[in-house]
C-alpha cells in the first residue's frame, strides 16, 4: 500500500515534535538574552546542532530495530546527542527587532496564549495559592524572564554533561544567562518508563499523518499499535493540515514550527500514595468497593491503568505487568462503560483523552467518535526527575527530595489543544458535562474536593460515594514557548522573522534596510528573470574580465564582470533573441546549461547540455559553441526528453546545476548539485557524470530540501549560480552569486567533506548589477 510519510523526512520541522528525542538524561536550559546582537550570534552557532525530524526519526528507526535483532536489549553502539530550541514571545521579539503580531492575535486564540504567556494565564489554569506562578522557580514574569529554552538529550550522562557544558560556554561567550537548568532522567530498573508514582508514562500518545506507517488493515491506526489513532499533522505542526475545526490563520513564520508547554509539576509520592490508602477506607466503609480493592485497585482507577500500562477496562481485577500483549494496551474506548463504572469518568485517562466513549449532555445522542476529538490532542515528551522514592534514604530518594515530572508538550494551538485539556476537562468538575452529581476535577493532580464514586449496588442501583482528594502534584515553573523551522531559525540569527521559503520579515512585509553579512539589504528593485548565466568559453578572466551570456525568457545578453573587490559589471551586448542563434532555435526559454566536463575548448569548441521547456515539457538537447570572433553555435543532437538521464528519474524539471567545486574531473568523473522542481517545490539532488563518449550519469544522493543549505535560507528557489571569477578553489572554498528570483545573495562553499556552506552578504536586489537592468 502507498503511503505518504513525507514528514519523516523533513529537514525544517524540528526534531522531538514528530520524532520523540527518546534519550534516558535530558537537560532543560532556560535562558535570558542579555543583548540581543550577541543572542543572534549565538543562536547563529547554534542553529546547525539543532536535530531535524528526519535525523531523529532515522535514528529511532535504526535503534528500534537493533533492538529487535538483539532480543531487546538497547544497542551500546548506537549514540546521539539530540538539541532543540524554542522562544518565548519576548525571545522572538528581541532577536527579529519587531512584534511576532504586528495586530493583537485573535482573542481565545492558541497565539494570544503564547503572547501572553503562561504566568498570566495561570488562574484561569487551575494554578493558584502553592502553585502560583510567583512560587514559581522559572518562568514568572519577575525580574529574570525566560527568553529560549534549549532542550539537550543523550543516551548516557557523560555524553549530556559534556553537551551541557558546550551550550554553557557558547552561552556565556554571547550573554546569554541561563535562568535555571532542570536535569532530568529515565528511572531504572523495574520503574524504567515510568512516573514516580509508579505509573507508566507516555503510552497514549496519537500517531501523526503522513509521519506514522498506517495498519493496512486498519488505516486509522498506527501499524504495530493498535488503537493507536493517525490524527492530522496540523494539530502538532503549524501549516499543516490540521483536523476539521482546528485552527488553520498562522503568521508565515510558524509554518512547520510548533508550540510548546514546558512545565516543571512536584510530586509528593508518600503523601499521594498515603492519601489512596485513607480513600480506600472511606470506601470500604461505604460498601463501595469489592472486598479484596487494595490501594493498587484504587490508584489504577484514578489514573485509568494498572502501573504496567494495562487499562482498567480490559483488566478489571489485577495488574498484568508481563503481558505479552501489551502492545494493545491502547486498543480501547469506552463505549461500553459510559457512566464509568469501570474506569472512572475523572480518571485522568478520561479526563485527559475521553476517546470514544464521552457522552453528549443530550443522552439521545450518541457517544462522540474518537476522531471528533482529534484537535484537543498533543504530543507529550516528558521525563522524571529527581530521585525515586525511598523510606529508608537519608540522602537522595527521601521524602523531602525534589522529584516530580519535567512536562513537555506540542501543539499547533495552545489554548485549543494544552488549555483547554487542563481547564475544561481536567480542572472541570462538570466534565463530562450533565451528570448529577458531577464527576469532580481529576484528582491525580488537582485538588479536586468533589468526586463523585459511582458502584454498582447490591441491588444493582448506582451508588454514589463522594470523596475529597488533596493536591499532591504542584507546578513549579511553566513556559509558553515556540519551536521554530530550521529556516525560521536561521532567518533569527540573522534578525528577521522569517517562514520557510521567505526572504523578508514575516506576515507578507518586505524588508527593510538592516545590515547582513557586512551589506545593506535593499528593498527588492523590479524583477530580472535570469534563468541562467554561462561563462563565453575563452573569455574567462582575460584581461582582469569575464564575460557571461546571459539567459532570460526567450532572449540572452551578453555581461562582464571584473575581478577585484568590486566585482563592476557591465553590458557588453544587448539583448538577442535566443533564436538568432542556431544552437538554441525552437526554444521558448532556456531552464539552465550544463557544461559537459570533457568536452571544454577542445579544438576550440565547446559542448553543452541545453535544458529547456517547450510546450510546457522539459527536454534538452546538445549543442556546440566555437570559440573566437561571433562564437558561432551549433545543435549536435535534438530534443528529448529526460529520461535517458538516469540520474534525473522522477525530476519534473530542472532548474540548474552546481558543480561540486573539488570534485570536477575527479577520478574521470564529475559531481554536481542538480536543483530541481518536482510536485510544485525546489529540492537538489547529487549527481555525477561520467567523462567519455557515453557520459554516464548517476545518481549519487538522493533529493534533500533546501534547508541544508544555511547559505540559502529564505530562498523557496534557486534559478541560478554564478562563480565569482577570482574566488575559485582559493583558499579551500568557492563563491558564487545565488540569483533567486528579483534577488541574489553571494555564498562560498568549502572543499572537502560536507562541502560546508556559508553566506558571505546578501540578499539583495538584482537592481545592483548595471548589467541586468
Amino acid at each position: 500500500m502507498a503511503t505518504d510519510l513525507r514528514l519523516r523526512d523533513s529537514e525544517e520541522i524540528q526534531g522531538d515534535v514528530l520524532a520523540g528525542f527518546r534519550k534516558d538524561n535530558v537537560s532543560v536550559l532556560f535562558l535570558k538574552f542579555e543583548d540581543a546582537a550577541r543572542a543572534r550570534d549565538w543562536l547563529r552557532q547554534l542553529a546547525p546542532q539543532i536535530a531535524t525530524t528526519r535525523a531523529v526519526a532515522a535514528f529511532n528507526e535504526a535503534f528500534s530495530e537493533a533492538r529487535r535483532t538483539s532480543g531487546g536489549d538497547d544497542p551500546k553502539t548506537l549514540r546521539a546527542t539530540w538539541l532543540g530550541v524554542s522562544f518565548t514571545y519576548e525571545g522572538l521579539r528581541m532577536l527579529s527587532t519587531t512584534d511576532p503580531f504586528p495586530q493583537p492575535p485573535p482573542v481565545g486564540s492558541g497565539l494570544e496564549a503564547f503572547k501572553e504567556g503562561s504566568a498570566r494565564r495561570a488562574g484561569a489554569l487551575g494554578d493558584t495559592g502553592e502553585n502560583s506562578p510567583e512560587n514559581w522557580l522559572f518562568g514568572n514574569g519577575g525580574g529574570q524572564p525566560v527568553h529560549a529554552v534549549l532542550k539537550l538529550s543523550a543516551d548516557t550522562e557523560q555524553d549530556l554533561a559534556a553537551a551541557v557544558e558546550a551550550q554553557r560556554i557558547a552561552a556565556a561567550a554571547c550573554r546569554v544567562l541561563i535562568v535555571y537548568q532542570q536535569n532530568a532522567r529515565t528511572l531504572l530498573g523495574s520503574r524504567r518508563g515510568k512516573e514516580h508514582f509508579g505509573f507508566k508514562d507516555g503510552i497514549s500518545e496519537p500517531g501523526v499523518r503522513g509521519f506514522d506507517r498506517p495498519d493496512p488493515n486498519r488505516p486509522g491506526e498506527v501499524e504495530g499499535h493498535p488503537g493507536t489513532r493517525i490524527v492530522p499533522a496540523g494539530e502538532f505542526v503549524c501549516g499543516e493540515e490540521p483536523a476539521p475545526g482546528s485552527f488553520r490563520d498562522f503568521p508565515d513564520w510558524a509554518r512547520a514550527g510548533s508550540f510548546q508547554v514546558v512545565r516543571r509539576l512536584a510530586q509528593d509520592v508518600p503523601g499521594w500514595w498515603s492519601q489512596v490508602a485513607v480513600r480506600l477506607k472511606e470506601l470500604r466503609l461505604a460498601k463501595a468497593v469489592p472486598d479484596g480493592a487494595t490501594t493498587e485497585w484504587l490508584a489504577a482507577r484514578m489514573v485509568g491503568r494498572w502501573r504496567s500500562g494495562a487499562p482498567v477496562c480490559r483488566f478489571q481485577d489485577r495488574d498484568v505487568p508481563n503481558d505479552p500483549g501489551a502492545a494493545s494496551d491502547n486498543d480501547f474506548d469506552f463505549r461500553d462503560d459510559l457512566e464509568g463504572l469501570v474506569t472512572p469518568l475523572w480518571s485522568h485517562l478520561r479526563k485527559t483523552s475521553p476517546r470514544a466513549g464521552l457522552q453528549a449532555p443530550d443522552p439521545s445522542h450518541p457517544p462522540f467518535d474518537a476522531e471528533e476529538l482529534d484537535g484537543r490532542r498533543i504530543m507529550r515528551r516528558g521525563t522524571p526527575y529527581g530521585a525515586p522514592f525511598d523510606p529508608a534514604s537519608e540522602g537522595p530518594g527521601g521524602p523531602d527530595d525534589p522529584r516530580g515530572l519535567l512536562f513537555i508538550c506540542y501543539q499547533a494551538d495552545i489554548q485549543r489543544q494544552f488549555e483547554f485539556i487542563q481547564a475544561d476537562w481536567m480542572d472541570q468538575p462538570d466534565f463530562p458535562p450533565g451528570r448529577n452529581p458531577v464527576p469532580g476535577k481529576d484528582p491525580v493532580v488537582l485538588e479536586a474536593p468533589d468526586v463523585d464514586f459511582e458502584s454498582r449496588d447490591s441491588d444493582g442501583t448506582v451508588k454514589h460515594t463522594p470523596l475529597s482528594f488533596a493536591q499532591f502534584v504542584r507546578t513549579t515553573g511553566s513556559v509558553y514557548a515556540f519551536m521554530p523551522s530550521l529556516s525560521t531559525l536561521r532567518g533569527l540569527a540573522d534578525g528577521r522573522l522569517v517562514g520557510p521559503g521567505q526572504t523578508g520579515q514575516g506576515g507578507g512585509q518586505s524588508q527593510t534596510q538592516s545590515q547582513q553579512g557586512g551589506q545593506t539589504t535593499a528593498p527588492a528593485g523590479p524583477a530580472y528573470p535570469c534563468d541562467d548565466l554561462l561563462a563565453v568559453p575563452d573569455q574567462w578572466r582575460r584581461g582582469g574580465r569575464s564575460q557571461f551570456w546571459v539567459c532570460h525568457g526567450d532572449r540572452y545578453r551578453k555581461i562582464s564582470v571584473a575581478d577585484g573587490a568590486a566585482h563592476t559589471d557591465r553590458t557588453v551586448k544587448g539583448d538577442t533573441p535566443l533564436g538568432d542563434l542556431p544552437c538554441f532555435r525552437g526554444i521558448e526559454r532556456i531552464d539552465c546549461l550544463l557544461p559537459m566536463p570533457d568536452l571544454q575548448n577542445p579544438g576550440g569548441k565547446s559542448w553543452y547540455w541545453v535544458f529547456h521547456t517547450t510546450g510546457g515539457r522539459q527536454q534538452y538537447r546538445a549543442v556546440s559553441i566555437t570559440a573566437g570572433t561571433g562564437h558561432t553555435g551549433t545543435a549536435e543532437r535534438p530534443d528529448r526528453d529526460l529520461t535517458p538521464w538516469r540520474s534525473l528519474a522522477g525530476v519534473d524539471r530542472v532548474d540548474c546545476f552546481l558543480p561540486v567545486p573539488d570534485q570536477q574531473r575527479a577520478g574521470g568523473k564529475s559531481w554536481y548539485w542538480a536543483f530541481h522542481t518536482t510536485g510544485g517545490r525546489q529540492r537538489y539532488r547529487l549527481v555525477s557524470v561520467a567523462d567519455g563518449a557515453a557520459h554516464t550519469d548517476v545518481l549519487e544522493r538522493s533529493d534533500r530540501e533546501l534547508s541544508q543549505w544555511g547559505s540559502l535560507n529564505g530562498v523557496t528557489a534557486v534559478d541560478c549560480f554564478l562563480p565569482v571569477p577570482d574566488a575559485q578553489r582559493t583558499g579551500g572554498k568557492s563563491e558564487y552569486w545565488v540569483f533567486h528570483g528579483d534577488s541574489y545573495r553571494r555564498i562560498s562553499v568549502a572543499d572537502g567533506s560536507g562541502h560546508p556552506d556559508r553566506l558571505v552578504s546578501g540578499p539583495r536586489s538584482c537592481s545592483a548589477w548595471n548589467s541586468l537592468t
